[in-house]
């Protein structure tokens, strides 16, 4: 059974007089002042088919504060843990029932639950604040794009196959402990020596012999491993149906790295970029370059902000869409939500085309500015000169707020694993961001 808020606070919540207890204090009364978001909260934490009875769970209310508080912070679960039961300010904006501490475990399982969706919704009902207490209209708005980091090592062919060699050793050792009798051999250290010679050999042939050595290890791992599942299809329990889920979830990826090392190493042909599998354990990861920098894992993010620097909305995209083609998705967005267009807008120079510039214009965008002018004119673009120079000179700012998004909130790169995980915890970021800014402003 878990409630919605704690039915009763202590009189002993207070905040320390620091800057940041000030700070906690603001984000909780606007917290407060809007308790229909923990009805979102809950719908996410109650399961399907869950009873009503029980023993109690953390309220959401708390549930959702444990969250803000570890982005706002930065901190690991079990950092989280100690400062909720360490510091009285922490547990004052948690709102914890009187006598509980949370073991990073429970922490863990609640705050991951809360789903994507329902931090977008919290981010509208503080930008729908922000709009009435007039300190963000969205009437000027900057558009720019950023990567974050999925939880992967520095992919290779070579590291991918011995993952996958680690990963069905480990579900073979599983498999005989739920009564699987196929007779079959470890093969890790042989695996983990070849992928270590290809690292450290050079010359292709050299590294082409040890990689048909590592292939035939691979496939040879794959076969056992298919014939414990044919073996353990014949008995039915829990746990032989949760091993078989996990078979099923890692074969065809496992398949997907032999077939495209093959392809890359022995054939001499390249794989697309969007082909490409980059980890075993955060298949959803793309690969990204911008511009002639470093290659990144992870998934390409479209951000928007207003005058203010809160962050107005987010997109995370599927592979590497050019810039040029989401603009007007921004722009669209943004219309959706405010009911009408901005009066400016300024975007990098990647976003520029003739095409985005009169579309713009015709949904009523007066001024749109993109920061290298790519074969357009400025006349075309804005009213004046010095309203080109103003724009360009705004969107620089939207730098500013994606190095602090990265660098205090986390989204240089996302720590929870999964896609949809990866979506809650850039959004879960973007919250914690906008309502301490939105304090700020509101204080002053």
């Amino acid at each position: 059974m878990r409630q919605e808020r704690t039915v009763q606070s202590s009189v002993f919540d207070l905040f320390a007089g620091h800057e940041i207890g000030c700070e906690l204090k603001a984000m909780s009364q606007w917290l407060d002042e809007h308790r229909e978001l923990l009805s979102l909260v809950t719908r996410d934490l109650r399961r399907h088919d869950l009873k009503e009875t029980g023993r109690e769970g953390l309220p959401a209310e708390a549930v959702l504060r444990c969250a803000l508080l570890k982005q706002h912070r930065q901190l690991s679960y079990q950092e989280l843990a100690f400062h909720l039961e360490d510091s009285a300010s922490f547990r004052a904006f948690a709102r914890l029932p009187w006598g509980w501490s949370p073991k990073k475990s429970v922490l863990h399982k609640t705050i991951s639950a809360i789903q994507a969706p329902t931090w977008e919704e919290i981010n509208k009902v503080l930008l729908a604040s922000a709009r009435r207490e007039k300190l963000e209209g969205g009437k000027v708005v900057r558009v720019d794009s950023t990567v974050t980091a999925a939880l992967v090592h520095e992919p290779s062919d070579s590291s991918l196959l011995w993952d996958a060699v680690r990963v069905m050793v480990r579900l073979l050792q599983h498999a005989d402990a739920l009564g699987s009798a196929i007779p079959w051999h470890d093969h890790c250290r042989a695996a983990k020596k070849r992928s270590r010679s290809i690292e450290y050999t050079r010359g292709r042939p050299k590294r082409v012999k040890h990689y048909r050595e590592l292939l035939r290890i691979t496939r040879t791992t794959l076969g056992y491993l298919q014939q414990a599942a044919e073996q353990l299809t014949l008995a039915a329990s829990p746990a032989i149906e949760l091993w078989q889920a996990q078979v099923r979830h890692y074969r065809p990826l496992i398949e997907r790295i032999i077939t495209q090392t093959e392809r890359r190493v022995l054939a001499g042909a390249l794989n697309g970029a969007g082909e490409k599998l980059v980890s075993l354990f955060e298949p959803h990861a793309d690969i990204i370059v911008k511009g002639s920098r470093d290659v990144d894992y992870g998934h390409k993010i479209n951000l928007t902000t207003g005058r203010s620097g809160l962050i107005l909305d987010l997109v995370i995209e599927a592979g590497n869409p050019a810039d040029s083609e989401r603009l007007l998705l921004m722009l669209e967005r943004h219309i959706a939500f405010y009911g009408e267009p901005p009066r400016q807008a300024a975007a990098d120079g990647g976003y520029a085309s003739r095409a985005n510039l009169r579309q713009a214009k015709a949904w009523g965008v007066r001024d749109m500015a993109f920061h290298k002018k790519s074969a357009l004119r400025i006349e075309d673009m804005v009213s004046s000169r010095w309203v080109y120079r103003k724009l360009r000179n705004f969107r620089a700012g939207i730098e500013a707020s994606i190095s602090c998004l990265k660098r205090a909130y986390g989204l240089a790169r996302c720590t929870w694993r999964g896609l949809n995980h990866f979506k809650a915890y850039v959004w879960s970021s973007v919250v914690a961001y906008n309502l301490a800014l939105f304090t700020r402003l509101r204080s002053t």
